[in-house]
């Protein structure tokens, strides 16, 4: 399934959110990015989620991050949900958050993300036909689609692979194995929890995949992100829970010459039983 790697840069999508269309790139500027996908408005983990994410959006601010959430229903939902999402913050029920909602009503975009997940099914057990791209009546079933059965059905695009087609069904030991005859479905996965975070180069920084039933904790993503800005711009790394005024560890890359030149607070080296001087940290650089 399509999706992205570390070091890939960002598409550069138009969407429709809760705060007008966007264009991707646009939208972020020169500002670092936080994309956060969901998998369907009026949720209950979601509403945490996006209320905890609300919470915290001066935290990013501060720290020039531009937030943004993906959901797979319509603009008109997502204000709604709005409401629900401030009511249990213990707000006022406004239709509006401190960042915008993506409408991916067709999951095109999750699917061009990768942001499904194959073990969760949305509750109505719909298929996705935003990639249908033609519908017959088949006649030479053999010649077709190779499932042997006759009657209108739908071919779909490579990127809805988890989303075969829907048919009458009137071979079901050889079909999906239900079986049943007559019209059914083959369901399409939720989206997942991903969290994307994304440079001012609009190249991917650090990407967490989170099942949907999985809620995700926004203080670890705040804790990540103030890792990534610093050790982007210092020759430093970040240990085993690591958290903002902490030693850092300095890294194997750099020579310990240099090392005592770039950190005047000191380099400080923990002795280990191989004699190997590669755990060395620093106080955190400013």
């Amino acid at each position: 399934m399509p999706g992205l790697l570390l070091g890939d840069e960002a598409p550069n999508f138009e969407a429709e959110t809760t705060q007008g269309r966007i264009r991707f790139h646009d939208f972020l500027g020169d500002s670092w990015g936080i994309l956060f996908s969901h998998p369907r408005d009026f949720t209950p983990v979601c509403t945490t989620e996006l209320g905890r994410a609300a919470k915290l959006a001066p935290e990013f601010q501060k720290r020039n991050v531009k937030m943004i959430a993906l959901s797979i229903d319509s603009v008109q939902d997502h204000l709604s949900w709005c409401k629900d999402i401030n009511a249990y913050n213990g707000e006022q029920p406004r239709e509006a958050l401190p960042f915008p909602i993506i409408a991916d009503a067709k999951r095109e975009l999750a699917v061009q993300l990768g942001m499904l997940d194959p073990d969760e099914r949305d509750k109505d057990g719909m298929p996705l036909t935003a990639r249908v791209v033609s519908t017959w009546h088949c006649r030479r079933p053999a010649l077709c689609c190779g499932a042997g059965h006759a009657g209108p059905h739908k071919r779909v695009m490579p990127l809805t692979a988890r989303v075969v087609s829907t048919w009458h069904c009137r071979r079901p030991a050889l079909c999906c194995g239900a079986g049943h005859a007559g019209p059914h479905k083959r369901v399409m996965p939720l989206t997942a929890r991903v969290v994307f975070v994304f440079g001012p180069d609009k190249k991917l920084k650090l990407s967490i995949l989170y099942p949907a039933t999985t809620g995700r904790n926004f203080d670890e993503i705040l804790r990540v992100v103030d890792s990534l800005q610093l050790t982007a711009y210092k020759k430093v790394a970040t240990p085993v829970d690591w958290k903002p005024g902490d030693s850092v560890m300095v890294v194997p890359t750099l020579a310990d010459e240099e090392a005592k030149q770039l950190f005047p607070k000191g380099v400080f080296t923990k002795d280990l039983p191989s004699g190997k001087k590669y755990l060395r940290y620093t106080p955190q650089p400013e």
